[in-house]
């Protein structure tokens, strides 16, 4: 009996180990090479990408999709869950879009759908190849405009992050959020030309808890922009600049857009950007929601055209009438310890609703310089109930 129990024991320990062994040796590889994927910057690989992707989701324990050094061809990225366990898309290369903007017949080129605890990582870079679309672009003029392809896009995606990833010359935004739930981006680079049309670097829309840290962002539009439907949202330590600033819409122009509630805009610097913070809102609103409890604090600003703009006025091309006014609602926002130089003389702009004026706004040691041929910096404030307190330069427009 004591032999049996021995063997008994024996057994379970080398069980034990053998788990152990499994669980030491880390996730399954799956390389794309072993697909049939070249990176030799010419071949089309997206089939292989996608039967390398099925395969690692379908694996019962943690996995993860390798792309080498290269330069990866991919006509498009479909990646669609839900998948077994936790997955890691590690891309050490170069993700190469097309050219032709006719070659992706969607708007966005690489798109990760359903997927929870989802780990993209490894310092790699997408490739948007967007100078030849940029010409096309008339968007700023023409509301029914062709539609050109973002770089990457997370949809119905939750428990996930986005961490070392570069995307330059997208053909439109970069990164396209929509309805992710705990939703990571660290230190990643967006970059594109500053006169590149509607380059968002990162727009997030009908999502919440989504935190942005430790990144670059320079583009030719918004650096972040924050879209309907969206709360607790955190951004931290990013640099801004060329491009649009952080912006809040344009909202209001649909007639189901959903209320925009909780966001942290903290240690940031805005170098040459068009905007600073940035709320805006269209003036002939189709809907009537409510943008509240905001906070902006510490942020740097060099060389900004508006530091600190409340915009309920934009109306970039009809149907929209500046005689309309906004029926969107902002309230409990905060401004504190923000700093730096304007480009322009207007340094703080808040131009509210008539129907529904900006209330509980709160400016806290404000001190943003203008060192223009027009004089020193002002502030412009319409119908906006606020409160002051601390250093005010420019001096406060509201009592």
């Amino acid at each position: 009996m004591a032999f049996i129990h021995g063997f008994g024991v024996l057994c379970l320990s080398l069980f034990v180990v053998a788990v152990a062994s499994v669980q030491a040796a880390g996730p399954k590889v799956f390389d794309v090479r072993k697909y049939g994927a070249r990176g030799d910057g010419r071949t089309d690989n997206t089939n292989a990408f996608t039967k390398a992707w099925k395969d690692a989701c379908r694996w019962k324990g943690r996995s993860r999709v390798y792309v080498p050094v290269g330069t990866f061809y991919l006509k498009e990225g479909t990646f669609i869950g839900p998948c077994k366990n936790y997955i890691n898309f590690v891309i050490k290369g170069t993700l190469l879009a097309p050219k032709n903007p006719d070659q992706i017949k969607r708007d966005t080129w690489i798109i990760f759908r359903y997927v929870d605890h989802l780990t993209v990582s490894g310092g790699g870079t997408l490739d948007g190849q967007g100078a030849h679309s940029w010409p096309l672009n008339d968007c700023h003029k023409n509301p029914n405009c062709r539609t050109l392809s973002m770089n990457i896009g997370f949809q119905f995606v939750k428990h996930s992050i986005v961490n070392r990833i570069k995307s330059v010359n997208s053909k439109a935004g970069h990164f396209n959020v929509f309805s992710v739930e705990n939703f990571n981006i660290t230190k990643v680079t967006i970059t594109a030309p500053g006169d590149s049309p509607n380059t968002d670097g990162i727009k997030i829309g009908y999502s919440s808890r989504v935190r942005i840290a430790n990144s670059r962002i320079g583009t030719g539009d918004d650096c972040i922009a924050i879209l309907s439907g969206t709360t607790d949202i955190d951004i931290s330590k990013v640099k801004c600049g060329p491009g649009h600033g952080i912006s809040v819409g344009s909202l209001g122009k649909n007639k189901k857009e959903k209320d925009v509630k909780g966001l942290r805009v903290r240690n940031t610097v805005f170098n040459g950007t068009s905007d600073g913070v940035r709320i805006k809102t269209w003036a002939s609103s189709a809907s009537q929601i409510v943008v509240s409890d905001f906070l902006y604090e510490n942020l740097r600003m060099i060389d900004v055209g508006y530091p600190i703009n409340i915009d309920q006025e934009y109306c970039p091309h009809p149907p929209c009438s500046e005689n309309s006014p906004s029926h969107v609602q902002i309230q409990r926002v905060k401004f504190n310890n923000i700093w730096g130089t304007s480009s322009r003389k207007e340094a703080v702009k808040l131009e509210c609703s008539r129907r529904f004026p900006c209330r509980k706004i709160e400016l806290y040691d404000i001190n943003l310089v203008h060192k223009g041929p027009n004089g020193p910096a002002t502030a412009i404030c319409n119908n906006v109930r606020a409160s002051t307190g601390g250093k005010m330069v420019p001096p406060a427009c509201v009592r």
